[in-house]
């Protein structure tokens, strides 16, 4: 018994494990194995029926009364406007007219496309689902190479966890009590890092593997120079404006994160059915410009089936807001809910049984590093960011801060740094099988003719991209640290 007491928290772990696996709910499993440890160690003395209270007294100052985590919903509501309002269909349409010679040219309209609308929105979800809709199609229907397009889609769509606004670098940033405007400017250089990477890789294979990325077909209608400056001001530009807009104020001291969340979805509300009628309004007036501008989209009368969807503004709203509170309350059921099980871990003496096990390890700091880093990225084989996220920062945060990394990382950015390295990461649980959500996103969409396992093979040279981001930010902290240093300067 007294063995059992002493590990007591290895029990509860262990039992958090194994019931995760069941299939339930992941809030009811972390709140409800933290309420019963909690109960088990009043009975067994180790705890005090009083410590059970502070746990509430936690979830309304960690979580309910939180003003940094406010910026979840509204990012969440403008990543979901933009995305069912139409304006990513047409900066699709706009890259693609652009690169239609390049090789792989629409798979690399889709990554760029990724990128902008992970500094857009970062909902990974919406961005998967949108691209696999939009894309996967055409890019089948030009021949691309299943996994190299379900591959593309996937990985692109994933880097709204990375790129801010990310509601994953939010919640990093409150779990380790750091600034959320000094976070999202420390994960901008690495989002670029690994979107250039996923750029390079396909126009390598679109130049080694011609038939894993067909040309466009040569003849056709021309694109003059101006017919393309105004298709991507028309389906660029406005998406560029909002992203300055969010990131500009918080990167230049004009607002706070929960400030520029709350700009960001007035800007795309004002953008989806302000700025966007009155550009193809202008340019209804102008056949060049609406055929260099409106025409990229597939389907007969571009303006008329845009005044179609302007005319369903309201509906867009009310289905931006339901879907926002549905995924907004999910976030933090589980956050309430990992807020009980981590304070009775820490009760119980789970954070020192821990602390005095890597201790007796003797493990240097760059291994203890790499030991994390690495059971991060196994535990992505089975759970949700979030999930590893509130299960693993808080009892090896701590532990990771308190080292030295001597010239290597300054003591005052190595929780920027740590984070960025954790957020590089926990990207791979996103498409690592069994349980990769844009991979099953990805599949609800498809077509039938695209088979699950040509999706696993399709993300696998991703899944490799983003291990070598991390290990290249691992070895140059500098691309995650120059634009905080060069800002505070």
């Amino acid at each position: 018994m007294s063995h059992f007491v002493e590990y007591l928290p290895i029990f509860m772990f262990g039992t958090m494990a194994i019931l995760l696996f069941s299939g339930f709910p992941v809030a009811f499993v972390l709140g409800g194995v933290g309420v019963a440890f909690g109960m088990i160690g009043i009975a067994l003395g180790e705890l005090i029926p009083i410590q059970l209270y502070t746990i509430t007294q936690r979830m309304w100052s960690g979580a309910a009364e939180n003003l940094t985590l406010t910026t979840v919903p509204l990012f969440v509501f403008m990543g979901l406007v933009l995305e069912q309002s139409g304006v990513a269909r047409d900066m699709l349409g706009s890259l693609n007219r652009a690169l239609q010679r390049v090789p792989g040219g629409l798979a690399l309209s889709v990554t760029l496309l990724g990128i902008i609308l992970a500094a857009a929105t970062g909902i990974v979800g919406a961005s998967v689902v949108m691209l696999s809709v939009l894309a996967l199609p055409v890019m089948l229907g030009k021949s691309y190479s299943v996994p190299l397009a379900t591959g593309t889609i996937a990985a692109s769509g994933t880097l709204g966890i990375l790129i801010p606004p990310s509601i994953m670098l939010v919640i990093i940033a409150d779990l380790l009590s750091r600034s959320v405007g000094t976070m999202f400017m420390a994960a901008f250089g690495p989002g670029i890092l690994l979107g250039g990477l996923y750029l390079v890789y396909i126009v390598a294979v679109s130049l080694l593997s011609p038939k894993s990325a067909p040309p466009a077909a040569r003849g056709g209608e021309g694109t003059g120079w101006g017919q393309l400056a105004v298709t991507l001001a028309v389906g660029l530009v406005p998406a560029f404006l909002l992203i300055f807009i969010v990131l500009g104020s918080i990167i230049f001291g004009w607002a706070t994160p929960t400030e520029s969340a709350g700009i960001g979805a007035a800007g795309a509300l004002a953008l989806a059915f302000l700025v966007r009628p009155a550009i193809y309004t202008g340019l209804s007036y102008t056949r060049f410009a609406i055929e260099g501008a409106a025409a990229n989209t597939s389907g007969g009368g571009p303006l008329r089936r845009f005044s179609a969807e302007n005319r369903g503004w309201r509906r867009t709203t009310m289905q931006a807001t339901r879907d926002s509170a549905l995924t907004t309350g999910m976030i933090f059921m589980i956050i309430l809910a990992a807020t009980a099980f981590a304070l009775t871990f820490r009760l119980l003496g789970g954070e020192h049984l821990v602390t005095d096990a890597v201790t007796a390890m003797e493990l240097t700091p760059w291994h203890l590093l790499v030991m994390v880093l690495a059971l991060v990225f196994l535990l992505g084989f089975f759970f949700d960011w979030i999930e590893i996220t509130l299960i693993v920062l808080p009892v090896f945060a701590p532990i990771i801060l308190s080292l030295d990394f001597g010239d290597h990382v300054a003591k005052a950015d190595l929780a920027y740094w740590f984070a960025i390295l954790l957020a590089i990461n926990l990207q791979t649980s996103f498409m690592t099988p069994p349980m990769g959500p844009s991979l099953f996103y990805l599949k609800a969409v498809a077509p039938p003719e695209v088979k699950l396992g040509q999706v696993y093979k399709g993300i696998l040279p991703f899944v490799g991209l983003q291990l070598l981001a991390l290990a290249l930010v691992m070895a140059f902290p500098q691309i995650a640290l120059w634009i905080p240093h060069t800002v505070q300067n």
